[in-house]
């Protein structure tokens, strides 16, 4: 086997899709619906049997033909390429998916229980960068979006 990973720009994939064995699309933006990086036109260009993974799929998707699928039925196929779209793909590794998000989210949680909210995103801009919602305002551009609310900057002081 051979495994060749890319960045995902549109000159590569439209030149890797038709020799891909298995493409994975993980693309997050936060707080808002993932780009389409696959379309269906694409998918008479893919050999059968091809694998596509859209790992975006609990945020619309990065893959168009892609729709939310189970644990329990992982799988569907159109035009000959296998889809796999499950929503939440790390419950199927609960306790593993549950350590490793503890282990990434733990300091955050510390430093707001030890200082609360203001102080602590004052002094961490990833922690501010998180900030959703404050004060009955959304504070997230992304998320003001898809919501269809204004945008406020959150004024922490």
């Amino acid at each position: 086997g051979r495994v060749q990973t890319i960045f995902s720009d549109h000159d590569n994939l439209q030149r890797l899709l038709p020799q891909a064995d298995l493409v994975i699309g993980a693309v997050l933006v936060a707080g808002a619906r993932a780009p389409t990086l696959v379309s269906k036109a694409d998918l008479p260009r893919m050999e059968p049997g091809t694998v596509l993974v859209d790992v975006a799929v609990d945020q619309g998707g990065c893959i168009e033909t892609a729709r939310p699928t189970t644990h329990d039925d992982p799988t569907y196929v159109l035009d000959g390429v296998v889809h796999y779209c499950v929503a939440n793909m790390p419950g199927a590794v609960a306790q593993t998916s549950t350590f490793a998000l503890n282990n990434t989210t733990r300091a955050y949680a510390i430093a707001l229980a030890d200082a609360g909210v203001e102080a602590a995103c004052g002094r961490d801009p990833a922690l501010r960068l998180g900030l959703n919602t404050w004060r009955g305002a959304v504070t997230h551009p992304a998320v003001a979006e898809s919501l269809g609310h204004p945008y406020v900057s959150p004024s922490l002081h």
